[in-house]
């Protein structure tokens, strides 16, 4: 092997993570350019925020004060200009920074997706377990039917359902607002569907293989237990890709709040970003979007830098 195949092998954690952070910089750069430019399309604010029977004079006026008159890539280069400091700009419905606006809904958003993501792990991780130690059987098959039915159903159609049933037949749970551990239960569970469903099919998949490699037999011929084989040695060896699809689904959660919170009225960053788009407001909608977009690449990273420790082998200065 030559001198440089054994330097670009053996790169430094330093410039690793550089390359990383450069690759995250520029998807944030992409996701803002096209949310910047994209959000254009959609029309003009000014004919949102005047009443039909403005006159030209007072569009203009209007258009002028918003800073929409100036040419699109002095908007674009001072949209960039902002961004490191998280300045978004102001938004035009609601006539406040932009950044006031988006950490009010934050915390509804991030309540939303932490009971998403602990109704996941709660239900998916047993359920992975159980259907790979009970293949072929009766308890598989139901598990592996449920996940088919959880990725084959839309969210907001298990949303009114539940809606129908908890709250209109059963009348245990309320059908939408936000304040209280008993309006978080449906929103959470109904967003947790589809990650459920992924998370135990990857989860069992990946423990089936493990289960049936040498160092497993060799575990159970020195007497160890099912429970000390699936435990110690099963789970964290089939860990990784696990851990790789709940990162994303994390970002997924927080992006497939949309329709969500849509359903439930939550007051979140998801409905925030659906009012926005109907209002042509266009620095909410970009700020929005640079949100989703920053969630995933964090998300990402916090990710990979898991893979070492779950397992030594993987170094993440490849």
């Amino acid at each position: 092997m030559s001198e440089l195949a054994i330097r670009r092998r053996h790169r430094s954690p330093l410039r690793a993570a550089a390359a990383r952070l450069g690759t995250a910089l520029g998807v944030l750069w992409g996701a803002a350019t096209v949310s910047f430019f994209l959000v254009r399309l959609s029309g003009d604010p000014v004919k949102t925020l005047l009443p039909p029977d403005a006159t030209a004079e007072q569009e203009a006026t209007l258009r002028t004060s918003l800073g929409l008159d100036r040419p699109l890539l002095t908007q674009y280069l001072d949209f960039l200009w902002g961004l490191p400091r998280l300045d978004f700009g102001t938004s035009l419905f609601y006539d406040q920074p932009v950044r006031e606006v988006l950490f009010e809904r934050l915390p509804a958003t991030l309540e939303l997706a932490a009971g998403a993501l602990a109704v996941t792990l709660l239900l998916a991780i047993p359920a992975g377990i159980i259907a790979a130690l009970r293949r072929g059987k009766a308890s598989d098959t139901g598990v592996m039917a449920s996940v088919l039915i959880g990725q084959s159903t839309p969210p907001f159609w298990v949303g009114i359902l539940l809606v129908l049933v908890f709250a209109v037949q059963l009348q245990v749970l309320p059908a939408s607002g936000y304040g209280s551990f008993a309006h978080l239960v449906l929103p959470a569970i109904t967003l947790a569907v589809y990650s459920v469903a992924v998370v135990a099919r990857l989860l069992r998949s990946s423990l089936i293989e493990v289960l049936g490699s040498d160092f497993i037999r060799t575990a159970r011929a020195k007497g160890l237990g099912p429970v000390g084989v699936v435990f110690s040695h099963g789970l964290r060896n089939a860990s990784l890709p696990v851990v790789t699809v709940i990162g994303l689904e994390v970002g997924s959660l927080l992006g497939g709040a949309i329709l969500t919170e849509q359903v439930f009225s939550w007051p979140g960053i998801g409905r925030l970003t659906v009012e926005a788009i109907a209002n042509r407001d266009f620095p909410l909608v970009q700020a929005t979007v640079l949100f989703f977009a920053a969630t995933f690449v964090l998300v990402n990273l916090l990710v990979d830098l898991s893979y070492s420790l779950l397992d030594p082998r993987v170094r993440t200065s490849r």
